[in-house]
């Protein structure tokens, strides 16, 4: 088995790190809640986003097998 110098450690923890870094920036940066103010069943995600704005959310759409409205928020 090859030994490695200290060197080939370092450049494999360097070219690690940038490819963490680069999934990371690739990522949306978005979290998602249940809507406060869409009753019923969503059947439509132009109305489920509709909802989300006026609730000061970037958008949102139904999701899931009992079709929720799920909006989208700002991660912190």
């Amino acid at each position: 088995m090859a030994h490695l110098t200290r060197s080939s450690v370092s450049a494999i923890f360097v070219l690690l790190l940038v490819l963490l870094a680069t999934v990371e920036a690739g990522e949306d940066q978005h979290c998602k809640t249940a809507s406060l103010k869409f009753r019923g069943v969503c059947f439509s995600n132009s109305n489920c986003e509709s909802v989300c704005k006026t609730e000061g959310n970037k958008g949102g759409e139904c999701e899931g097998v009992r079709r929720r409205c799920i909006c989208h928020t700002s991660c912190f």
